[in-house]
């Protein structure tokens, strides 16, 4: 497994924060590693659904977790990549942390590339998280 995390401070409200993270739908406004989006069911706050990521347009299903106000994490269940994605808030005194952690792996025989797109997924967080930023902050 590999362990990525990235985090921004955000000086906004947590109700903006959470607006848009909880946007599960929304993802791949700010997520350019996430292409598209099919939502296969929904039970409480978990929706179970089928992504397609940008690494060689790959399909995976994830069980996507609400936590009001507190974190949002997505499971892979099936697919190319196992491990979770977990997006957490913490108030940082007058601000908010919005950190993100992955703990994943490749699976099968793609196994091998899974320190390889490390640095993408890592950018690509970094990037997430700037985004989401620059969104709940204007």
């Amino acid at each position: 497994m590999v362990e990525i995390k990235a985090s921004v401070t955000i000086n906004t409200t947590l109700d903006k924060i959470w607006s848009v993270i909880s946007d599960i739908n929304n993802e791949p406004e700010f997520w350019k590693g996430t292409k598209s989006i099919r939502n296969i069911s929904q039970d409480g706050n978990t929706t179970k659904r089928e992504i397609t990521i940008a690494f060689k347009d790959k399909k995976c299903l994830q069980d996507v977790t609400l936590y009001p106000k507190e974190k949002v994490e997505a499971v892979f269940t099936k697919g190319i990549i196992s491990g979770r994605k977990t997006v957490t808030i913490r108030e940082t005194g007058n601000a908010y942390e919005l950190e993100a952690i992955w703990d994943i792996k490749l699976s099968g025989m793609m196994g091998m590339f899974t320190g390889m797109i490390k640095k993408h997924i890592q950018s690509g967080t970094e990037q997430a998280l700037t985004e989401i930023k620059r969104e709940v902050e204007n």
